[in-house]
């Protein structure tokens, strides 16, 4: 095989892609990032011990925090974008090592090989990263975990990084990353070994996630109940898509007086939330729904697009010089709008505005969002009142990712088909498959309660603990909450891993379970956290609401 990649949820044939993505990664760019992952374990080796020492280079958390984070699926396609970080691993590899010794630091005799082999041509980049890709860990179980630790770390990266941006960090958070790199090389460490480990990512994603929120409401503070306009209006337009909401602010403070409106688009849509981001009478609302579906509405939308994050779907010719990407986001041929002294200028993009249509009507109407912690701890009592006189019977945490395939058409029907009684709490993309149905509420509270992007998953872990903090419960499991989540990729792997954390039993995963579990990995996830599939909508509403009367 040329390549092989299972760190989504679309892997080919449910095993593993092994000649070119799904995703559309090409084969060569799928084994450059496995060999960039590589090196970065490597250059965790030394800086852990650095770190012991007192020896803190920022420039390397950095670095490993924006390469874990460039090899998340659909976000980084470009050969020359993995070529030029190996590059600069190695060189800051060797930076990290020297700044070990002169710190008193001793090298151990039988260094791992990611702390030592060095090449300097592409050619040899493509044979080394040949032997230390996901299948070079021979034993099924154990591979199964690393991957599991790393796609977790790739996960809790992601979110590190816009909590960074916003000048927000945490030092452990830094440091457990590279600790777990360096365990995945460990060839003493056993299954047992490596499940306590991947419950330790787990604590460390409760972590960070706790950590963006802060960020984000600190920044822009909390966000408020909001009715999103789907519609359009008649002037040039800048599409912006992704997670960063640092990118959202300089656009809309670079494009005021412009003439030119802003639209939100999938994982962006929260940022309608956000009451900084509301005195912008140029921020007209969100265009078109799921990444998945940006071949379409890229086309119709007319205007340029802003890529901020993961989520990049191959562009087609018709568009493709319309779409710009920045951070670690990429694609060969595209325009990549860098960070210059901390700051972007988004200029060319706003010109680019200047010159093209209006957007094309898709759809009118409203949807309505901004139900993170805050706001629903805000109606605590009205919510609480509901449950106990019946009004609510049970919640279903429906977040997590969209995706292309048919089979999720699921989480639209599970969502119809939910007794009237029931109130859904969502996150992430996964939403655009139900929050446009007319659902209703159940006095006043609308069935729908969406806390935002994947990332303000953590608002509906503080909802949870809230609500057995009110009804006065011993253990979580025991709240009339159920957990029917749709997954895509590394976030919501670090998502799953903070709710095991956090004791949440009984999660369902679909429309397919990952295949990066081995069945023993599967078996003990199954074991110890009831972890469980989908299968059809009637029969797992039955089952869902057999627990809440159980």
């Amino acid at each position: 095989m040329s390549m092989f990649c299972y760190q989504c949820q679309e892997a080919a044939k449910g095993t593993g892609c092994t000649v070119r993505g799904v995703c559309g990664k090409t084969n060569d760019v799928a084994n450059l990032q496995d060999l960039l992952i590589y090196t970065l374990k490597g250059i965790s080796i030394y800086n852990v011990e650095a770190k012991k020492l007192g020896v803190n280079n920022e420039e390397v958390d950095k670095f490993i925090m924006e390469g874990l984070f460039a090899t998340i699926t659909n976000a980084n396609f470009d050969q020359k974008v993995f070529i030029d970080k190996i590059r600069k691993a190695l060189v800051l590899r060797e930076e990290v090592k020297n700044e070990l010794l002169k710190a008193g630091g001793k090298l151990e005799d039988n260094l791992h090989d990611a702390a030592t082999w060095t090449a300097e041509t592409v050619e040899a980049f493509t044979t080394k990263a040949a032997t230390v890709g996901v299948l070079s860990t021979e034993n099924e179980d154990v591979r199964s975990l690393r991957e599991l630790i790393v796609y977790g770390l790739k996960g809790m990266a992601a979110y590190a990084k816009h909590a960074y941006v916003l000048n927000y960090k945490d030092e452990s958070i830094f440091e457990f990353i590279q600790k777990a790199l360096v365990a995945t090389l460990n060839e003493t460490l056993n299954a047992d070994d490596l499940v306590a480990l991947t419950m330790e990512t787990g604590k460390y994603g409760v972590d960070v996630m706790a950590l963006l929120d802060k960020a984000n409401t600190t920044t822009y503070g909390n966000p408020e109940i909001s009715k999103v306009n789907i519609g359009v209006r008649n002037n040039p337009a800048i599409l912006i898509s992704g997670h960063d909401l640092k990118d959202m602010e300089a656009l809309l403070q670079q494009t005021q007086g412009t003439g030119v409106d802003v639209y939100t688009h999938s994982e962006m849509l929260p940022a309608n939330y956000y009451p900084a981001f509301k005195k912008y009478d140029h921020f007209v609302g969100n265009y078109g729904n799921a990444w998945w579906k940006q071949d379409k509405e890229f086309e119709s939308f007319n205007g340029p697009i802003l890529m901020t994050t993961n989520c990049l779907v191959p562009p087609k010719a018709s568009y493709k010089e319309r779409v710009y990407t920045t951070s670690v986001v990429g694609f060969e041929g595209l325009k990549h709008i860098d960070e210059v002294n901390g700051k972007k200028d988004f200029s060319q993009i706003i010109e680019h505005a200047k010159q093209c249509q209006s957007p094309v009507e898709i759809e009118r109407g409203e949807i309505v969002g901004g139900f993170a912690h805050s706001t629903v701890l805000s109606l605590a009592d009205k919510v609480v009142e509901a449950v106990k006189t019946g009004a609510i019977k049970r919640f279903f945490v429906m977040a997590g990712c969209d995706g292309r395939m048919k089979s999720r058409d699921y989480y639209t029907e599970f969502a119809e088909k939910l007794p009237k009684d029931t109130v859904i709490l969502t996150a992430g993309c996964a939403k655009y498959r139900y929050n446009k149905l007319e659902l209703g509420d159940i006095g006043g509270i609308p069935r729908v309660l969406d806390a935002g992007q994947c990332n303000d998953s953590y608002s509906l872990a503080v909802i949870a603990l809230k609500l057995k903090e009110v009804f006065e419960l011993e253990d979580i499991n025991e709240l009339p909450i159920s957990y029917n989540i749709a997954w895509y990729e590394q976030k919501a792997v670090i998502v799953l891993l903070a709710l095991l954390h956090l004791g949440v039993k009984n999660i369902h995963l679909g429309p397919t379970l990952p295949a990066f579990l081995s069945p023993n990995v599967a078996k003990v996830l199954v074991d110890n956290f009831g972890i469980g599939g989908v299968t059809d909508v009637e029969s797992d509403i039955k089952m869902f609401m057999g627990e809440a009367l159980a």
